[in-house]
This record gives structure tokens, C-alpha cells and sequence, in this order.
């Protein structure tokens, strides 16, 4: 008799599993779809697809996840990514921003070179009242044609005190130069003059005259190299280039007063590579000999007539319709 009461109730208790299982089955089957697993904070990284729906359950991890530089916008500032405010499909102006940093002389006529910040704005595009436009929308980096330009320099601040050469002079506070200029370009040349006013610091005109061989040696990568000159006037070379007699008399240096006019001039030779259409890297490289009046002041004499800089920078293009 033990025997089949045993085998009884093991039936039985495999019977009330199984049915218990069915309920719990229906229950699950009447609610909503669970939420889907999620790899990284927020919206970082794609559902996980489940082992019925993944071929292959070993397979890299791209096989998972999408890469979080694909994220959806909300991980990171909404300046990254395309499709927003700075990414108008119709623009009526397109620029091009960059920042880095730059290594160039401490100050004028100096031969030790110091690191600091770099910022540029380039206008590529713009429309006009009328219908008129410059240059070309889908260009990505460079204006066709005759158009303007943004100009701006940022001047660091001469510390005399910190170089034994130029000690006793006056100390000259940074400068922020703003202005404007106009540029012809087509594929594979360019030419601009540009004009600032130094609206922070020295108050006084500047001016750039250019002009670049354009070449592109691959997809994504163009090359420039060209010309430099650089025009200052009477309050500039005072500025940064002139020795009154107390500074005289402080330094040991002579008294020196410069005349306005060509101050230096020089080559560039520059590299932008864009990854995509708004997102690139750029750098240039410039020599600057000083010249006329600038090259004859004690300052340059102490220091170095030939004048080097280095740039490195990220740029964004950005695309506004007003």
C-alpha cells in the first residue's frame, strides 16, 4: 500500500507546480511589456536585445550596444549633437568656430615662446537682404567667392618685470582686436585683407593682408599655404614696439621712436581634417620676420626678429536661421 500512496502524492504535487506555473503565466501575459535593460546612465546605450532575438550570444560587444558616442541627445550638451538650434537646414548664416590652444612668442620681439588660448570664427555663408548670399551652405569650412570675414586677436598682457631683457619698461595689458574684412576664394586659392581695432587695450588699428594655395590630398583633409603681411599704426607701434624716456632711463634701453606702417611679414601654412560635416580638427603654423621700424626697436634687437606660433584647435560648424 506505501507504494502506490507514494507515487499518489508525488502526482499530485507535480499536478499543483504545473498549475501553479499556468496561473502565474496568465498573470504575467494580462500586464505590460517590463521595462528594457538600459547599459548606461540614462540614455546612453541601446536596448539589449534578448537570446531569442541575438544570433549570437558570444559576439562582440557591438553586437549588444551601440557605442556611446552614438548616444541620443540628453547625455551630453545638446551643442554635440545635429538636428538643433546650431544645425538649421535652411540657414541664412553659417560659421565655423574653433578653440584650442596656441603657443606663441611671450610678447612682441621676444624669443621665448609661452602657451595660451586660441579662438577663431569664420563666416562661410550668409544670406542677405534681397536674396542676395554669400558663399555656399554646403560648403563646409570655407566661403566661395567674395565675402566677408569676422576678424579677431587676443594680445597677451607684457609682464617687463618677467624678462630681463625688456626690465624697466612699462607693463602693457592685454588686448582684445575686433574687426572685419573682405575675402575672394575658390577651390584652390584665396585671398583677404583684414582690419581690427584694439576695442580692449592698446585702442589703436591693425591689419592683415593674405593670400593661400588651397590643396586637398585626401577626403576630409585640406592644406593651406600663403603669405602674410601685417600693417600697424602710429599708437600700435608705440604700443608694443616704442621706448619713451623714463622707460628709457629704467631699462638701460635706448629711446626709440617707431614709425607706422608694415611691421612684419611672413608665411602660414595650415591643415584642417573634418570628420564629419560639423566637427573637424585644425591647426597652423606661422613664421612672422619683423620688419621696418618694428625690427629697429631695442625691444626686438634684445629679443628675436623672427617670430613663431603654433595653433591647435576643435572646430564646430554652426548653421543659425533667423
Amino acid at each position: 500500500m506505501r507504494g502506490p500512496r507514494r507515487c499518489r502524492t508525488r502526482a499530485s504535487t507535480r499536478a499543483s507546480i504545473l498549475a501553479a506555473c499556468a496561473l502565474l503565466a496568465s498573470t504575467v501575459s494580462a500586464q505590460e511589456p517590463a521595462a528594457p535593460v538600459v547599459g548606461t546612465l540614462q540614455q546612453g546605450i541601446r536596448e539589449i536585445p534578448s537570446a531569442a532575438a541575438s544570433p549570437q550570444l558570444g559576439g562582440p560587444l557591438e553586437a549588444v550596444t551601440e557605442p556611446i558616442a552614438a548616444a541620443r541627445p540628453g547625455v551630453l550638451p545638446a551643442f554635440i549633437y545635429g538636428n538643433g538650434v546650431f544645425d538649421a537646414e535652411t540657414p541664412d548664416m553659417v560659421m565655423t568656430l574653433r578653440g584650442g590652444v596656441r603657443f606663441s612668442p611671450a610678447y612682441f620681439g621676444s624669443s621665448t615662446i609661452r602657451t595660451g588660448p586660441d579662438v577663431g570664427l569664420r563666416i562661410d555663408h550668409l544670406e542677405l537682404p534681397g536674396g542676395l548670399s554669400l558663399g555656399s551652405n554646403s560648403t563646409v569650412g570655407f566661403l566661395r567667392g567674395f565675402g566677408p570675414r569676422l576678424s579677431a586677436r587676443y594680445i597677451r598682457r607684457r609682464n617687463s618685470d618677467g624678462y630681463d631683457e625688456i626690465r624697466g619698461l612699462d607693463d602693457v595689458p592685454f588686448a582684445l582686436e575686433l574687426g572685419v574684412g573682405l575675402g575672394y576664394e575658390r577651390r584652390n586659392y584665396r585671398a583677404f585683407a583684414d582690419v581690427r581695432y584694439g576695442a580692449i587695450g592698446h585702442d589703436a588699428w591693425v591689419s592683415d593682408v593674405g593670400a593661400d594655395a588651397i590643396s586637398y590630398p585626401y577626403e576630409g583633409l585640406t592644406l593651406t599655404l600663403g603669405p602674410r603681411v601685417s600693417f600697424g599704426s602710429q599708437k600700435f607701434m608705440d604700443t608694443y614696439f616704442g621706448i619713451e624716456p623714463d622707460e628709457s632711463q629704467a631699462s638701460g634701453l635706448a629711446e626709440f621712436q617707431p614709425e607706422p606702417g608694415i611691421y612684419g611679414a611672413g608665411m602660414e601654412l595650415g591643415a584642417r581634417y573634418l570628420f564629419n560635416e560639423r566637427w573637424g580638427i585644425e591647426g597652423a603654423a606661422r613664421w612672422t620676420r619683423l620688419m621696418n621700424s618694428a625690427a629697429d626697436s631695442p625691444i626686438v634687437t634684445n629679443g628675436a626678429s623672427d617670430q613663431y606660433m603654433v595653433r591647435f584647435d576643435i572646430s564646430r560648424r554652426i548653421s543659425l536661421d533667423f
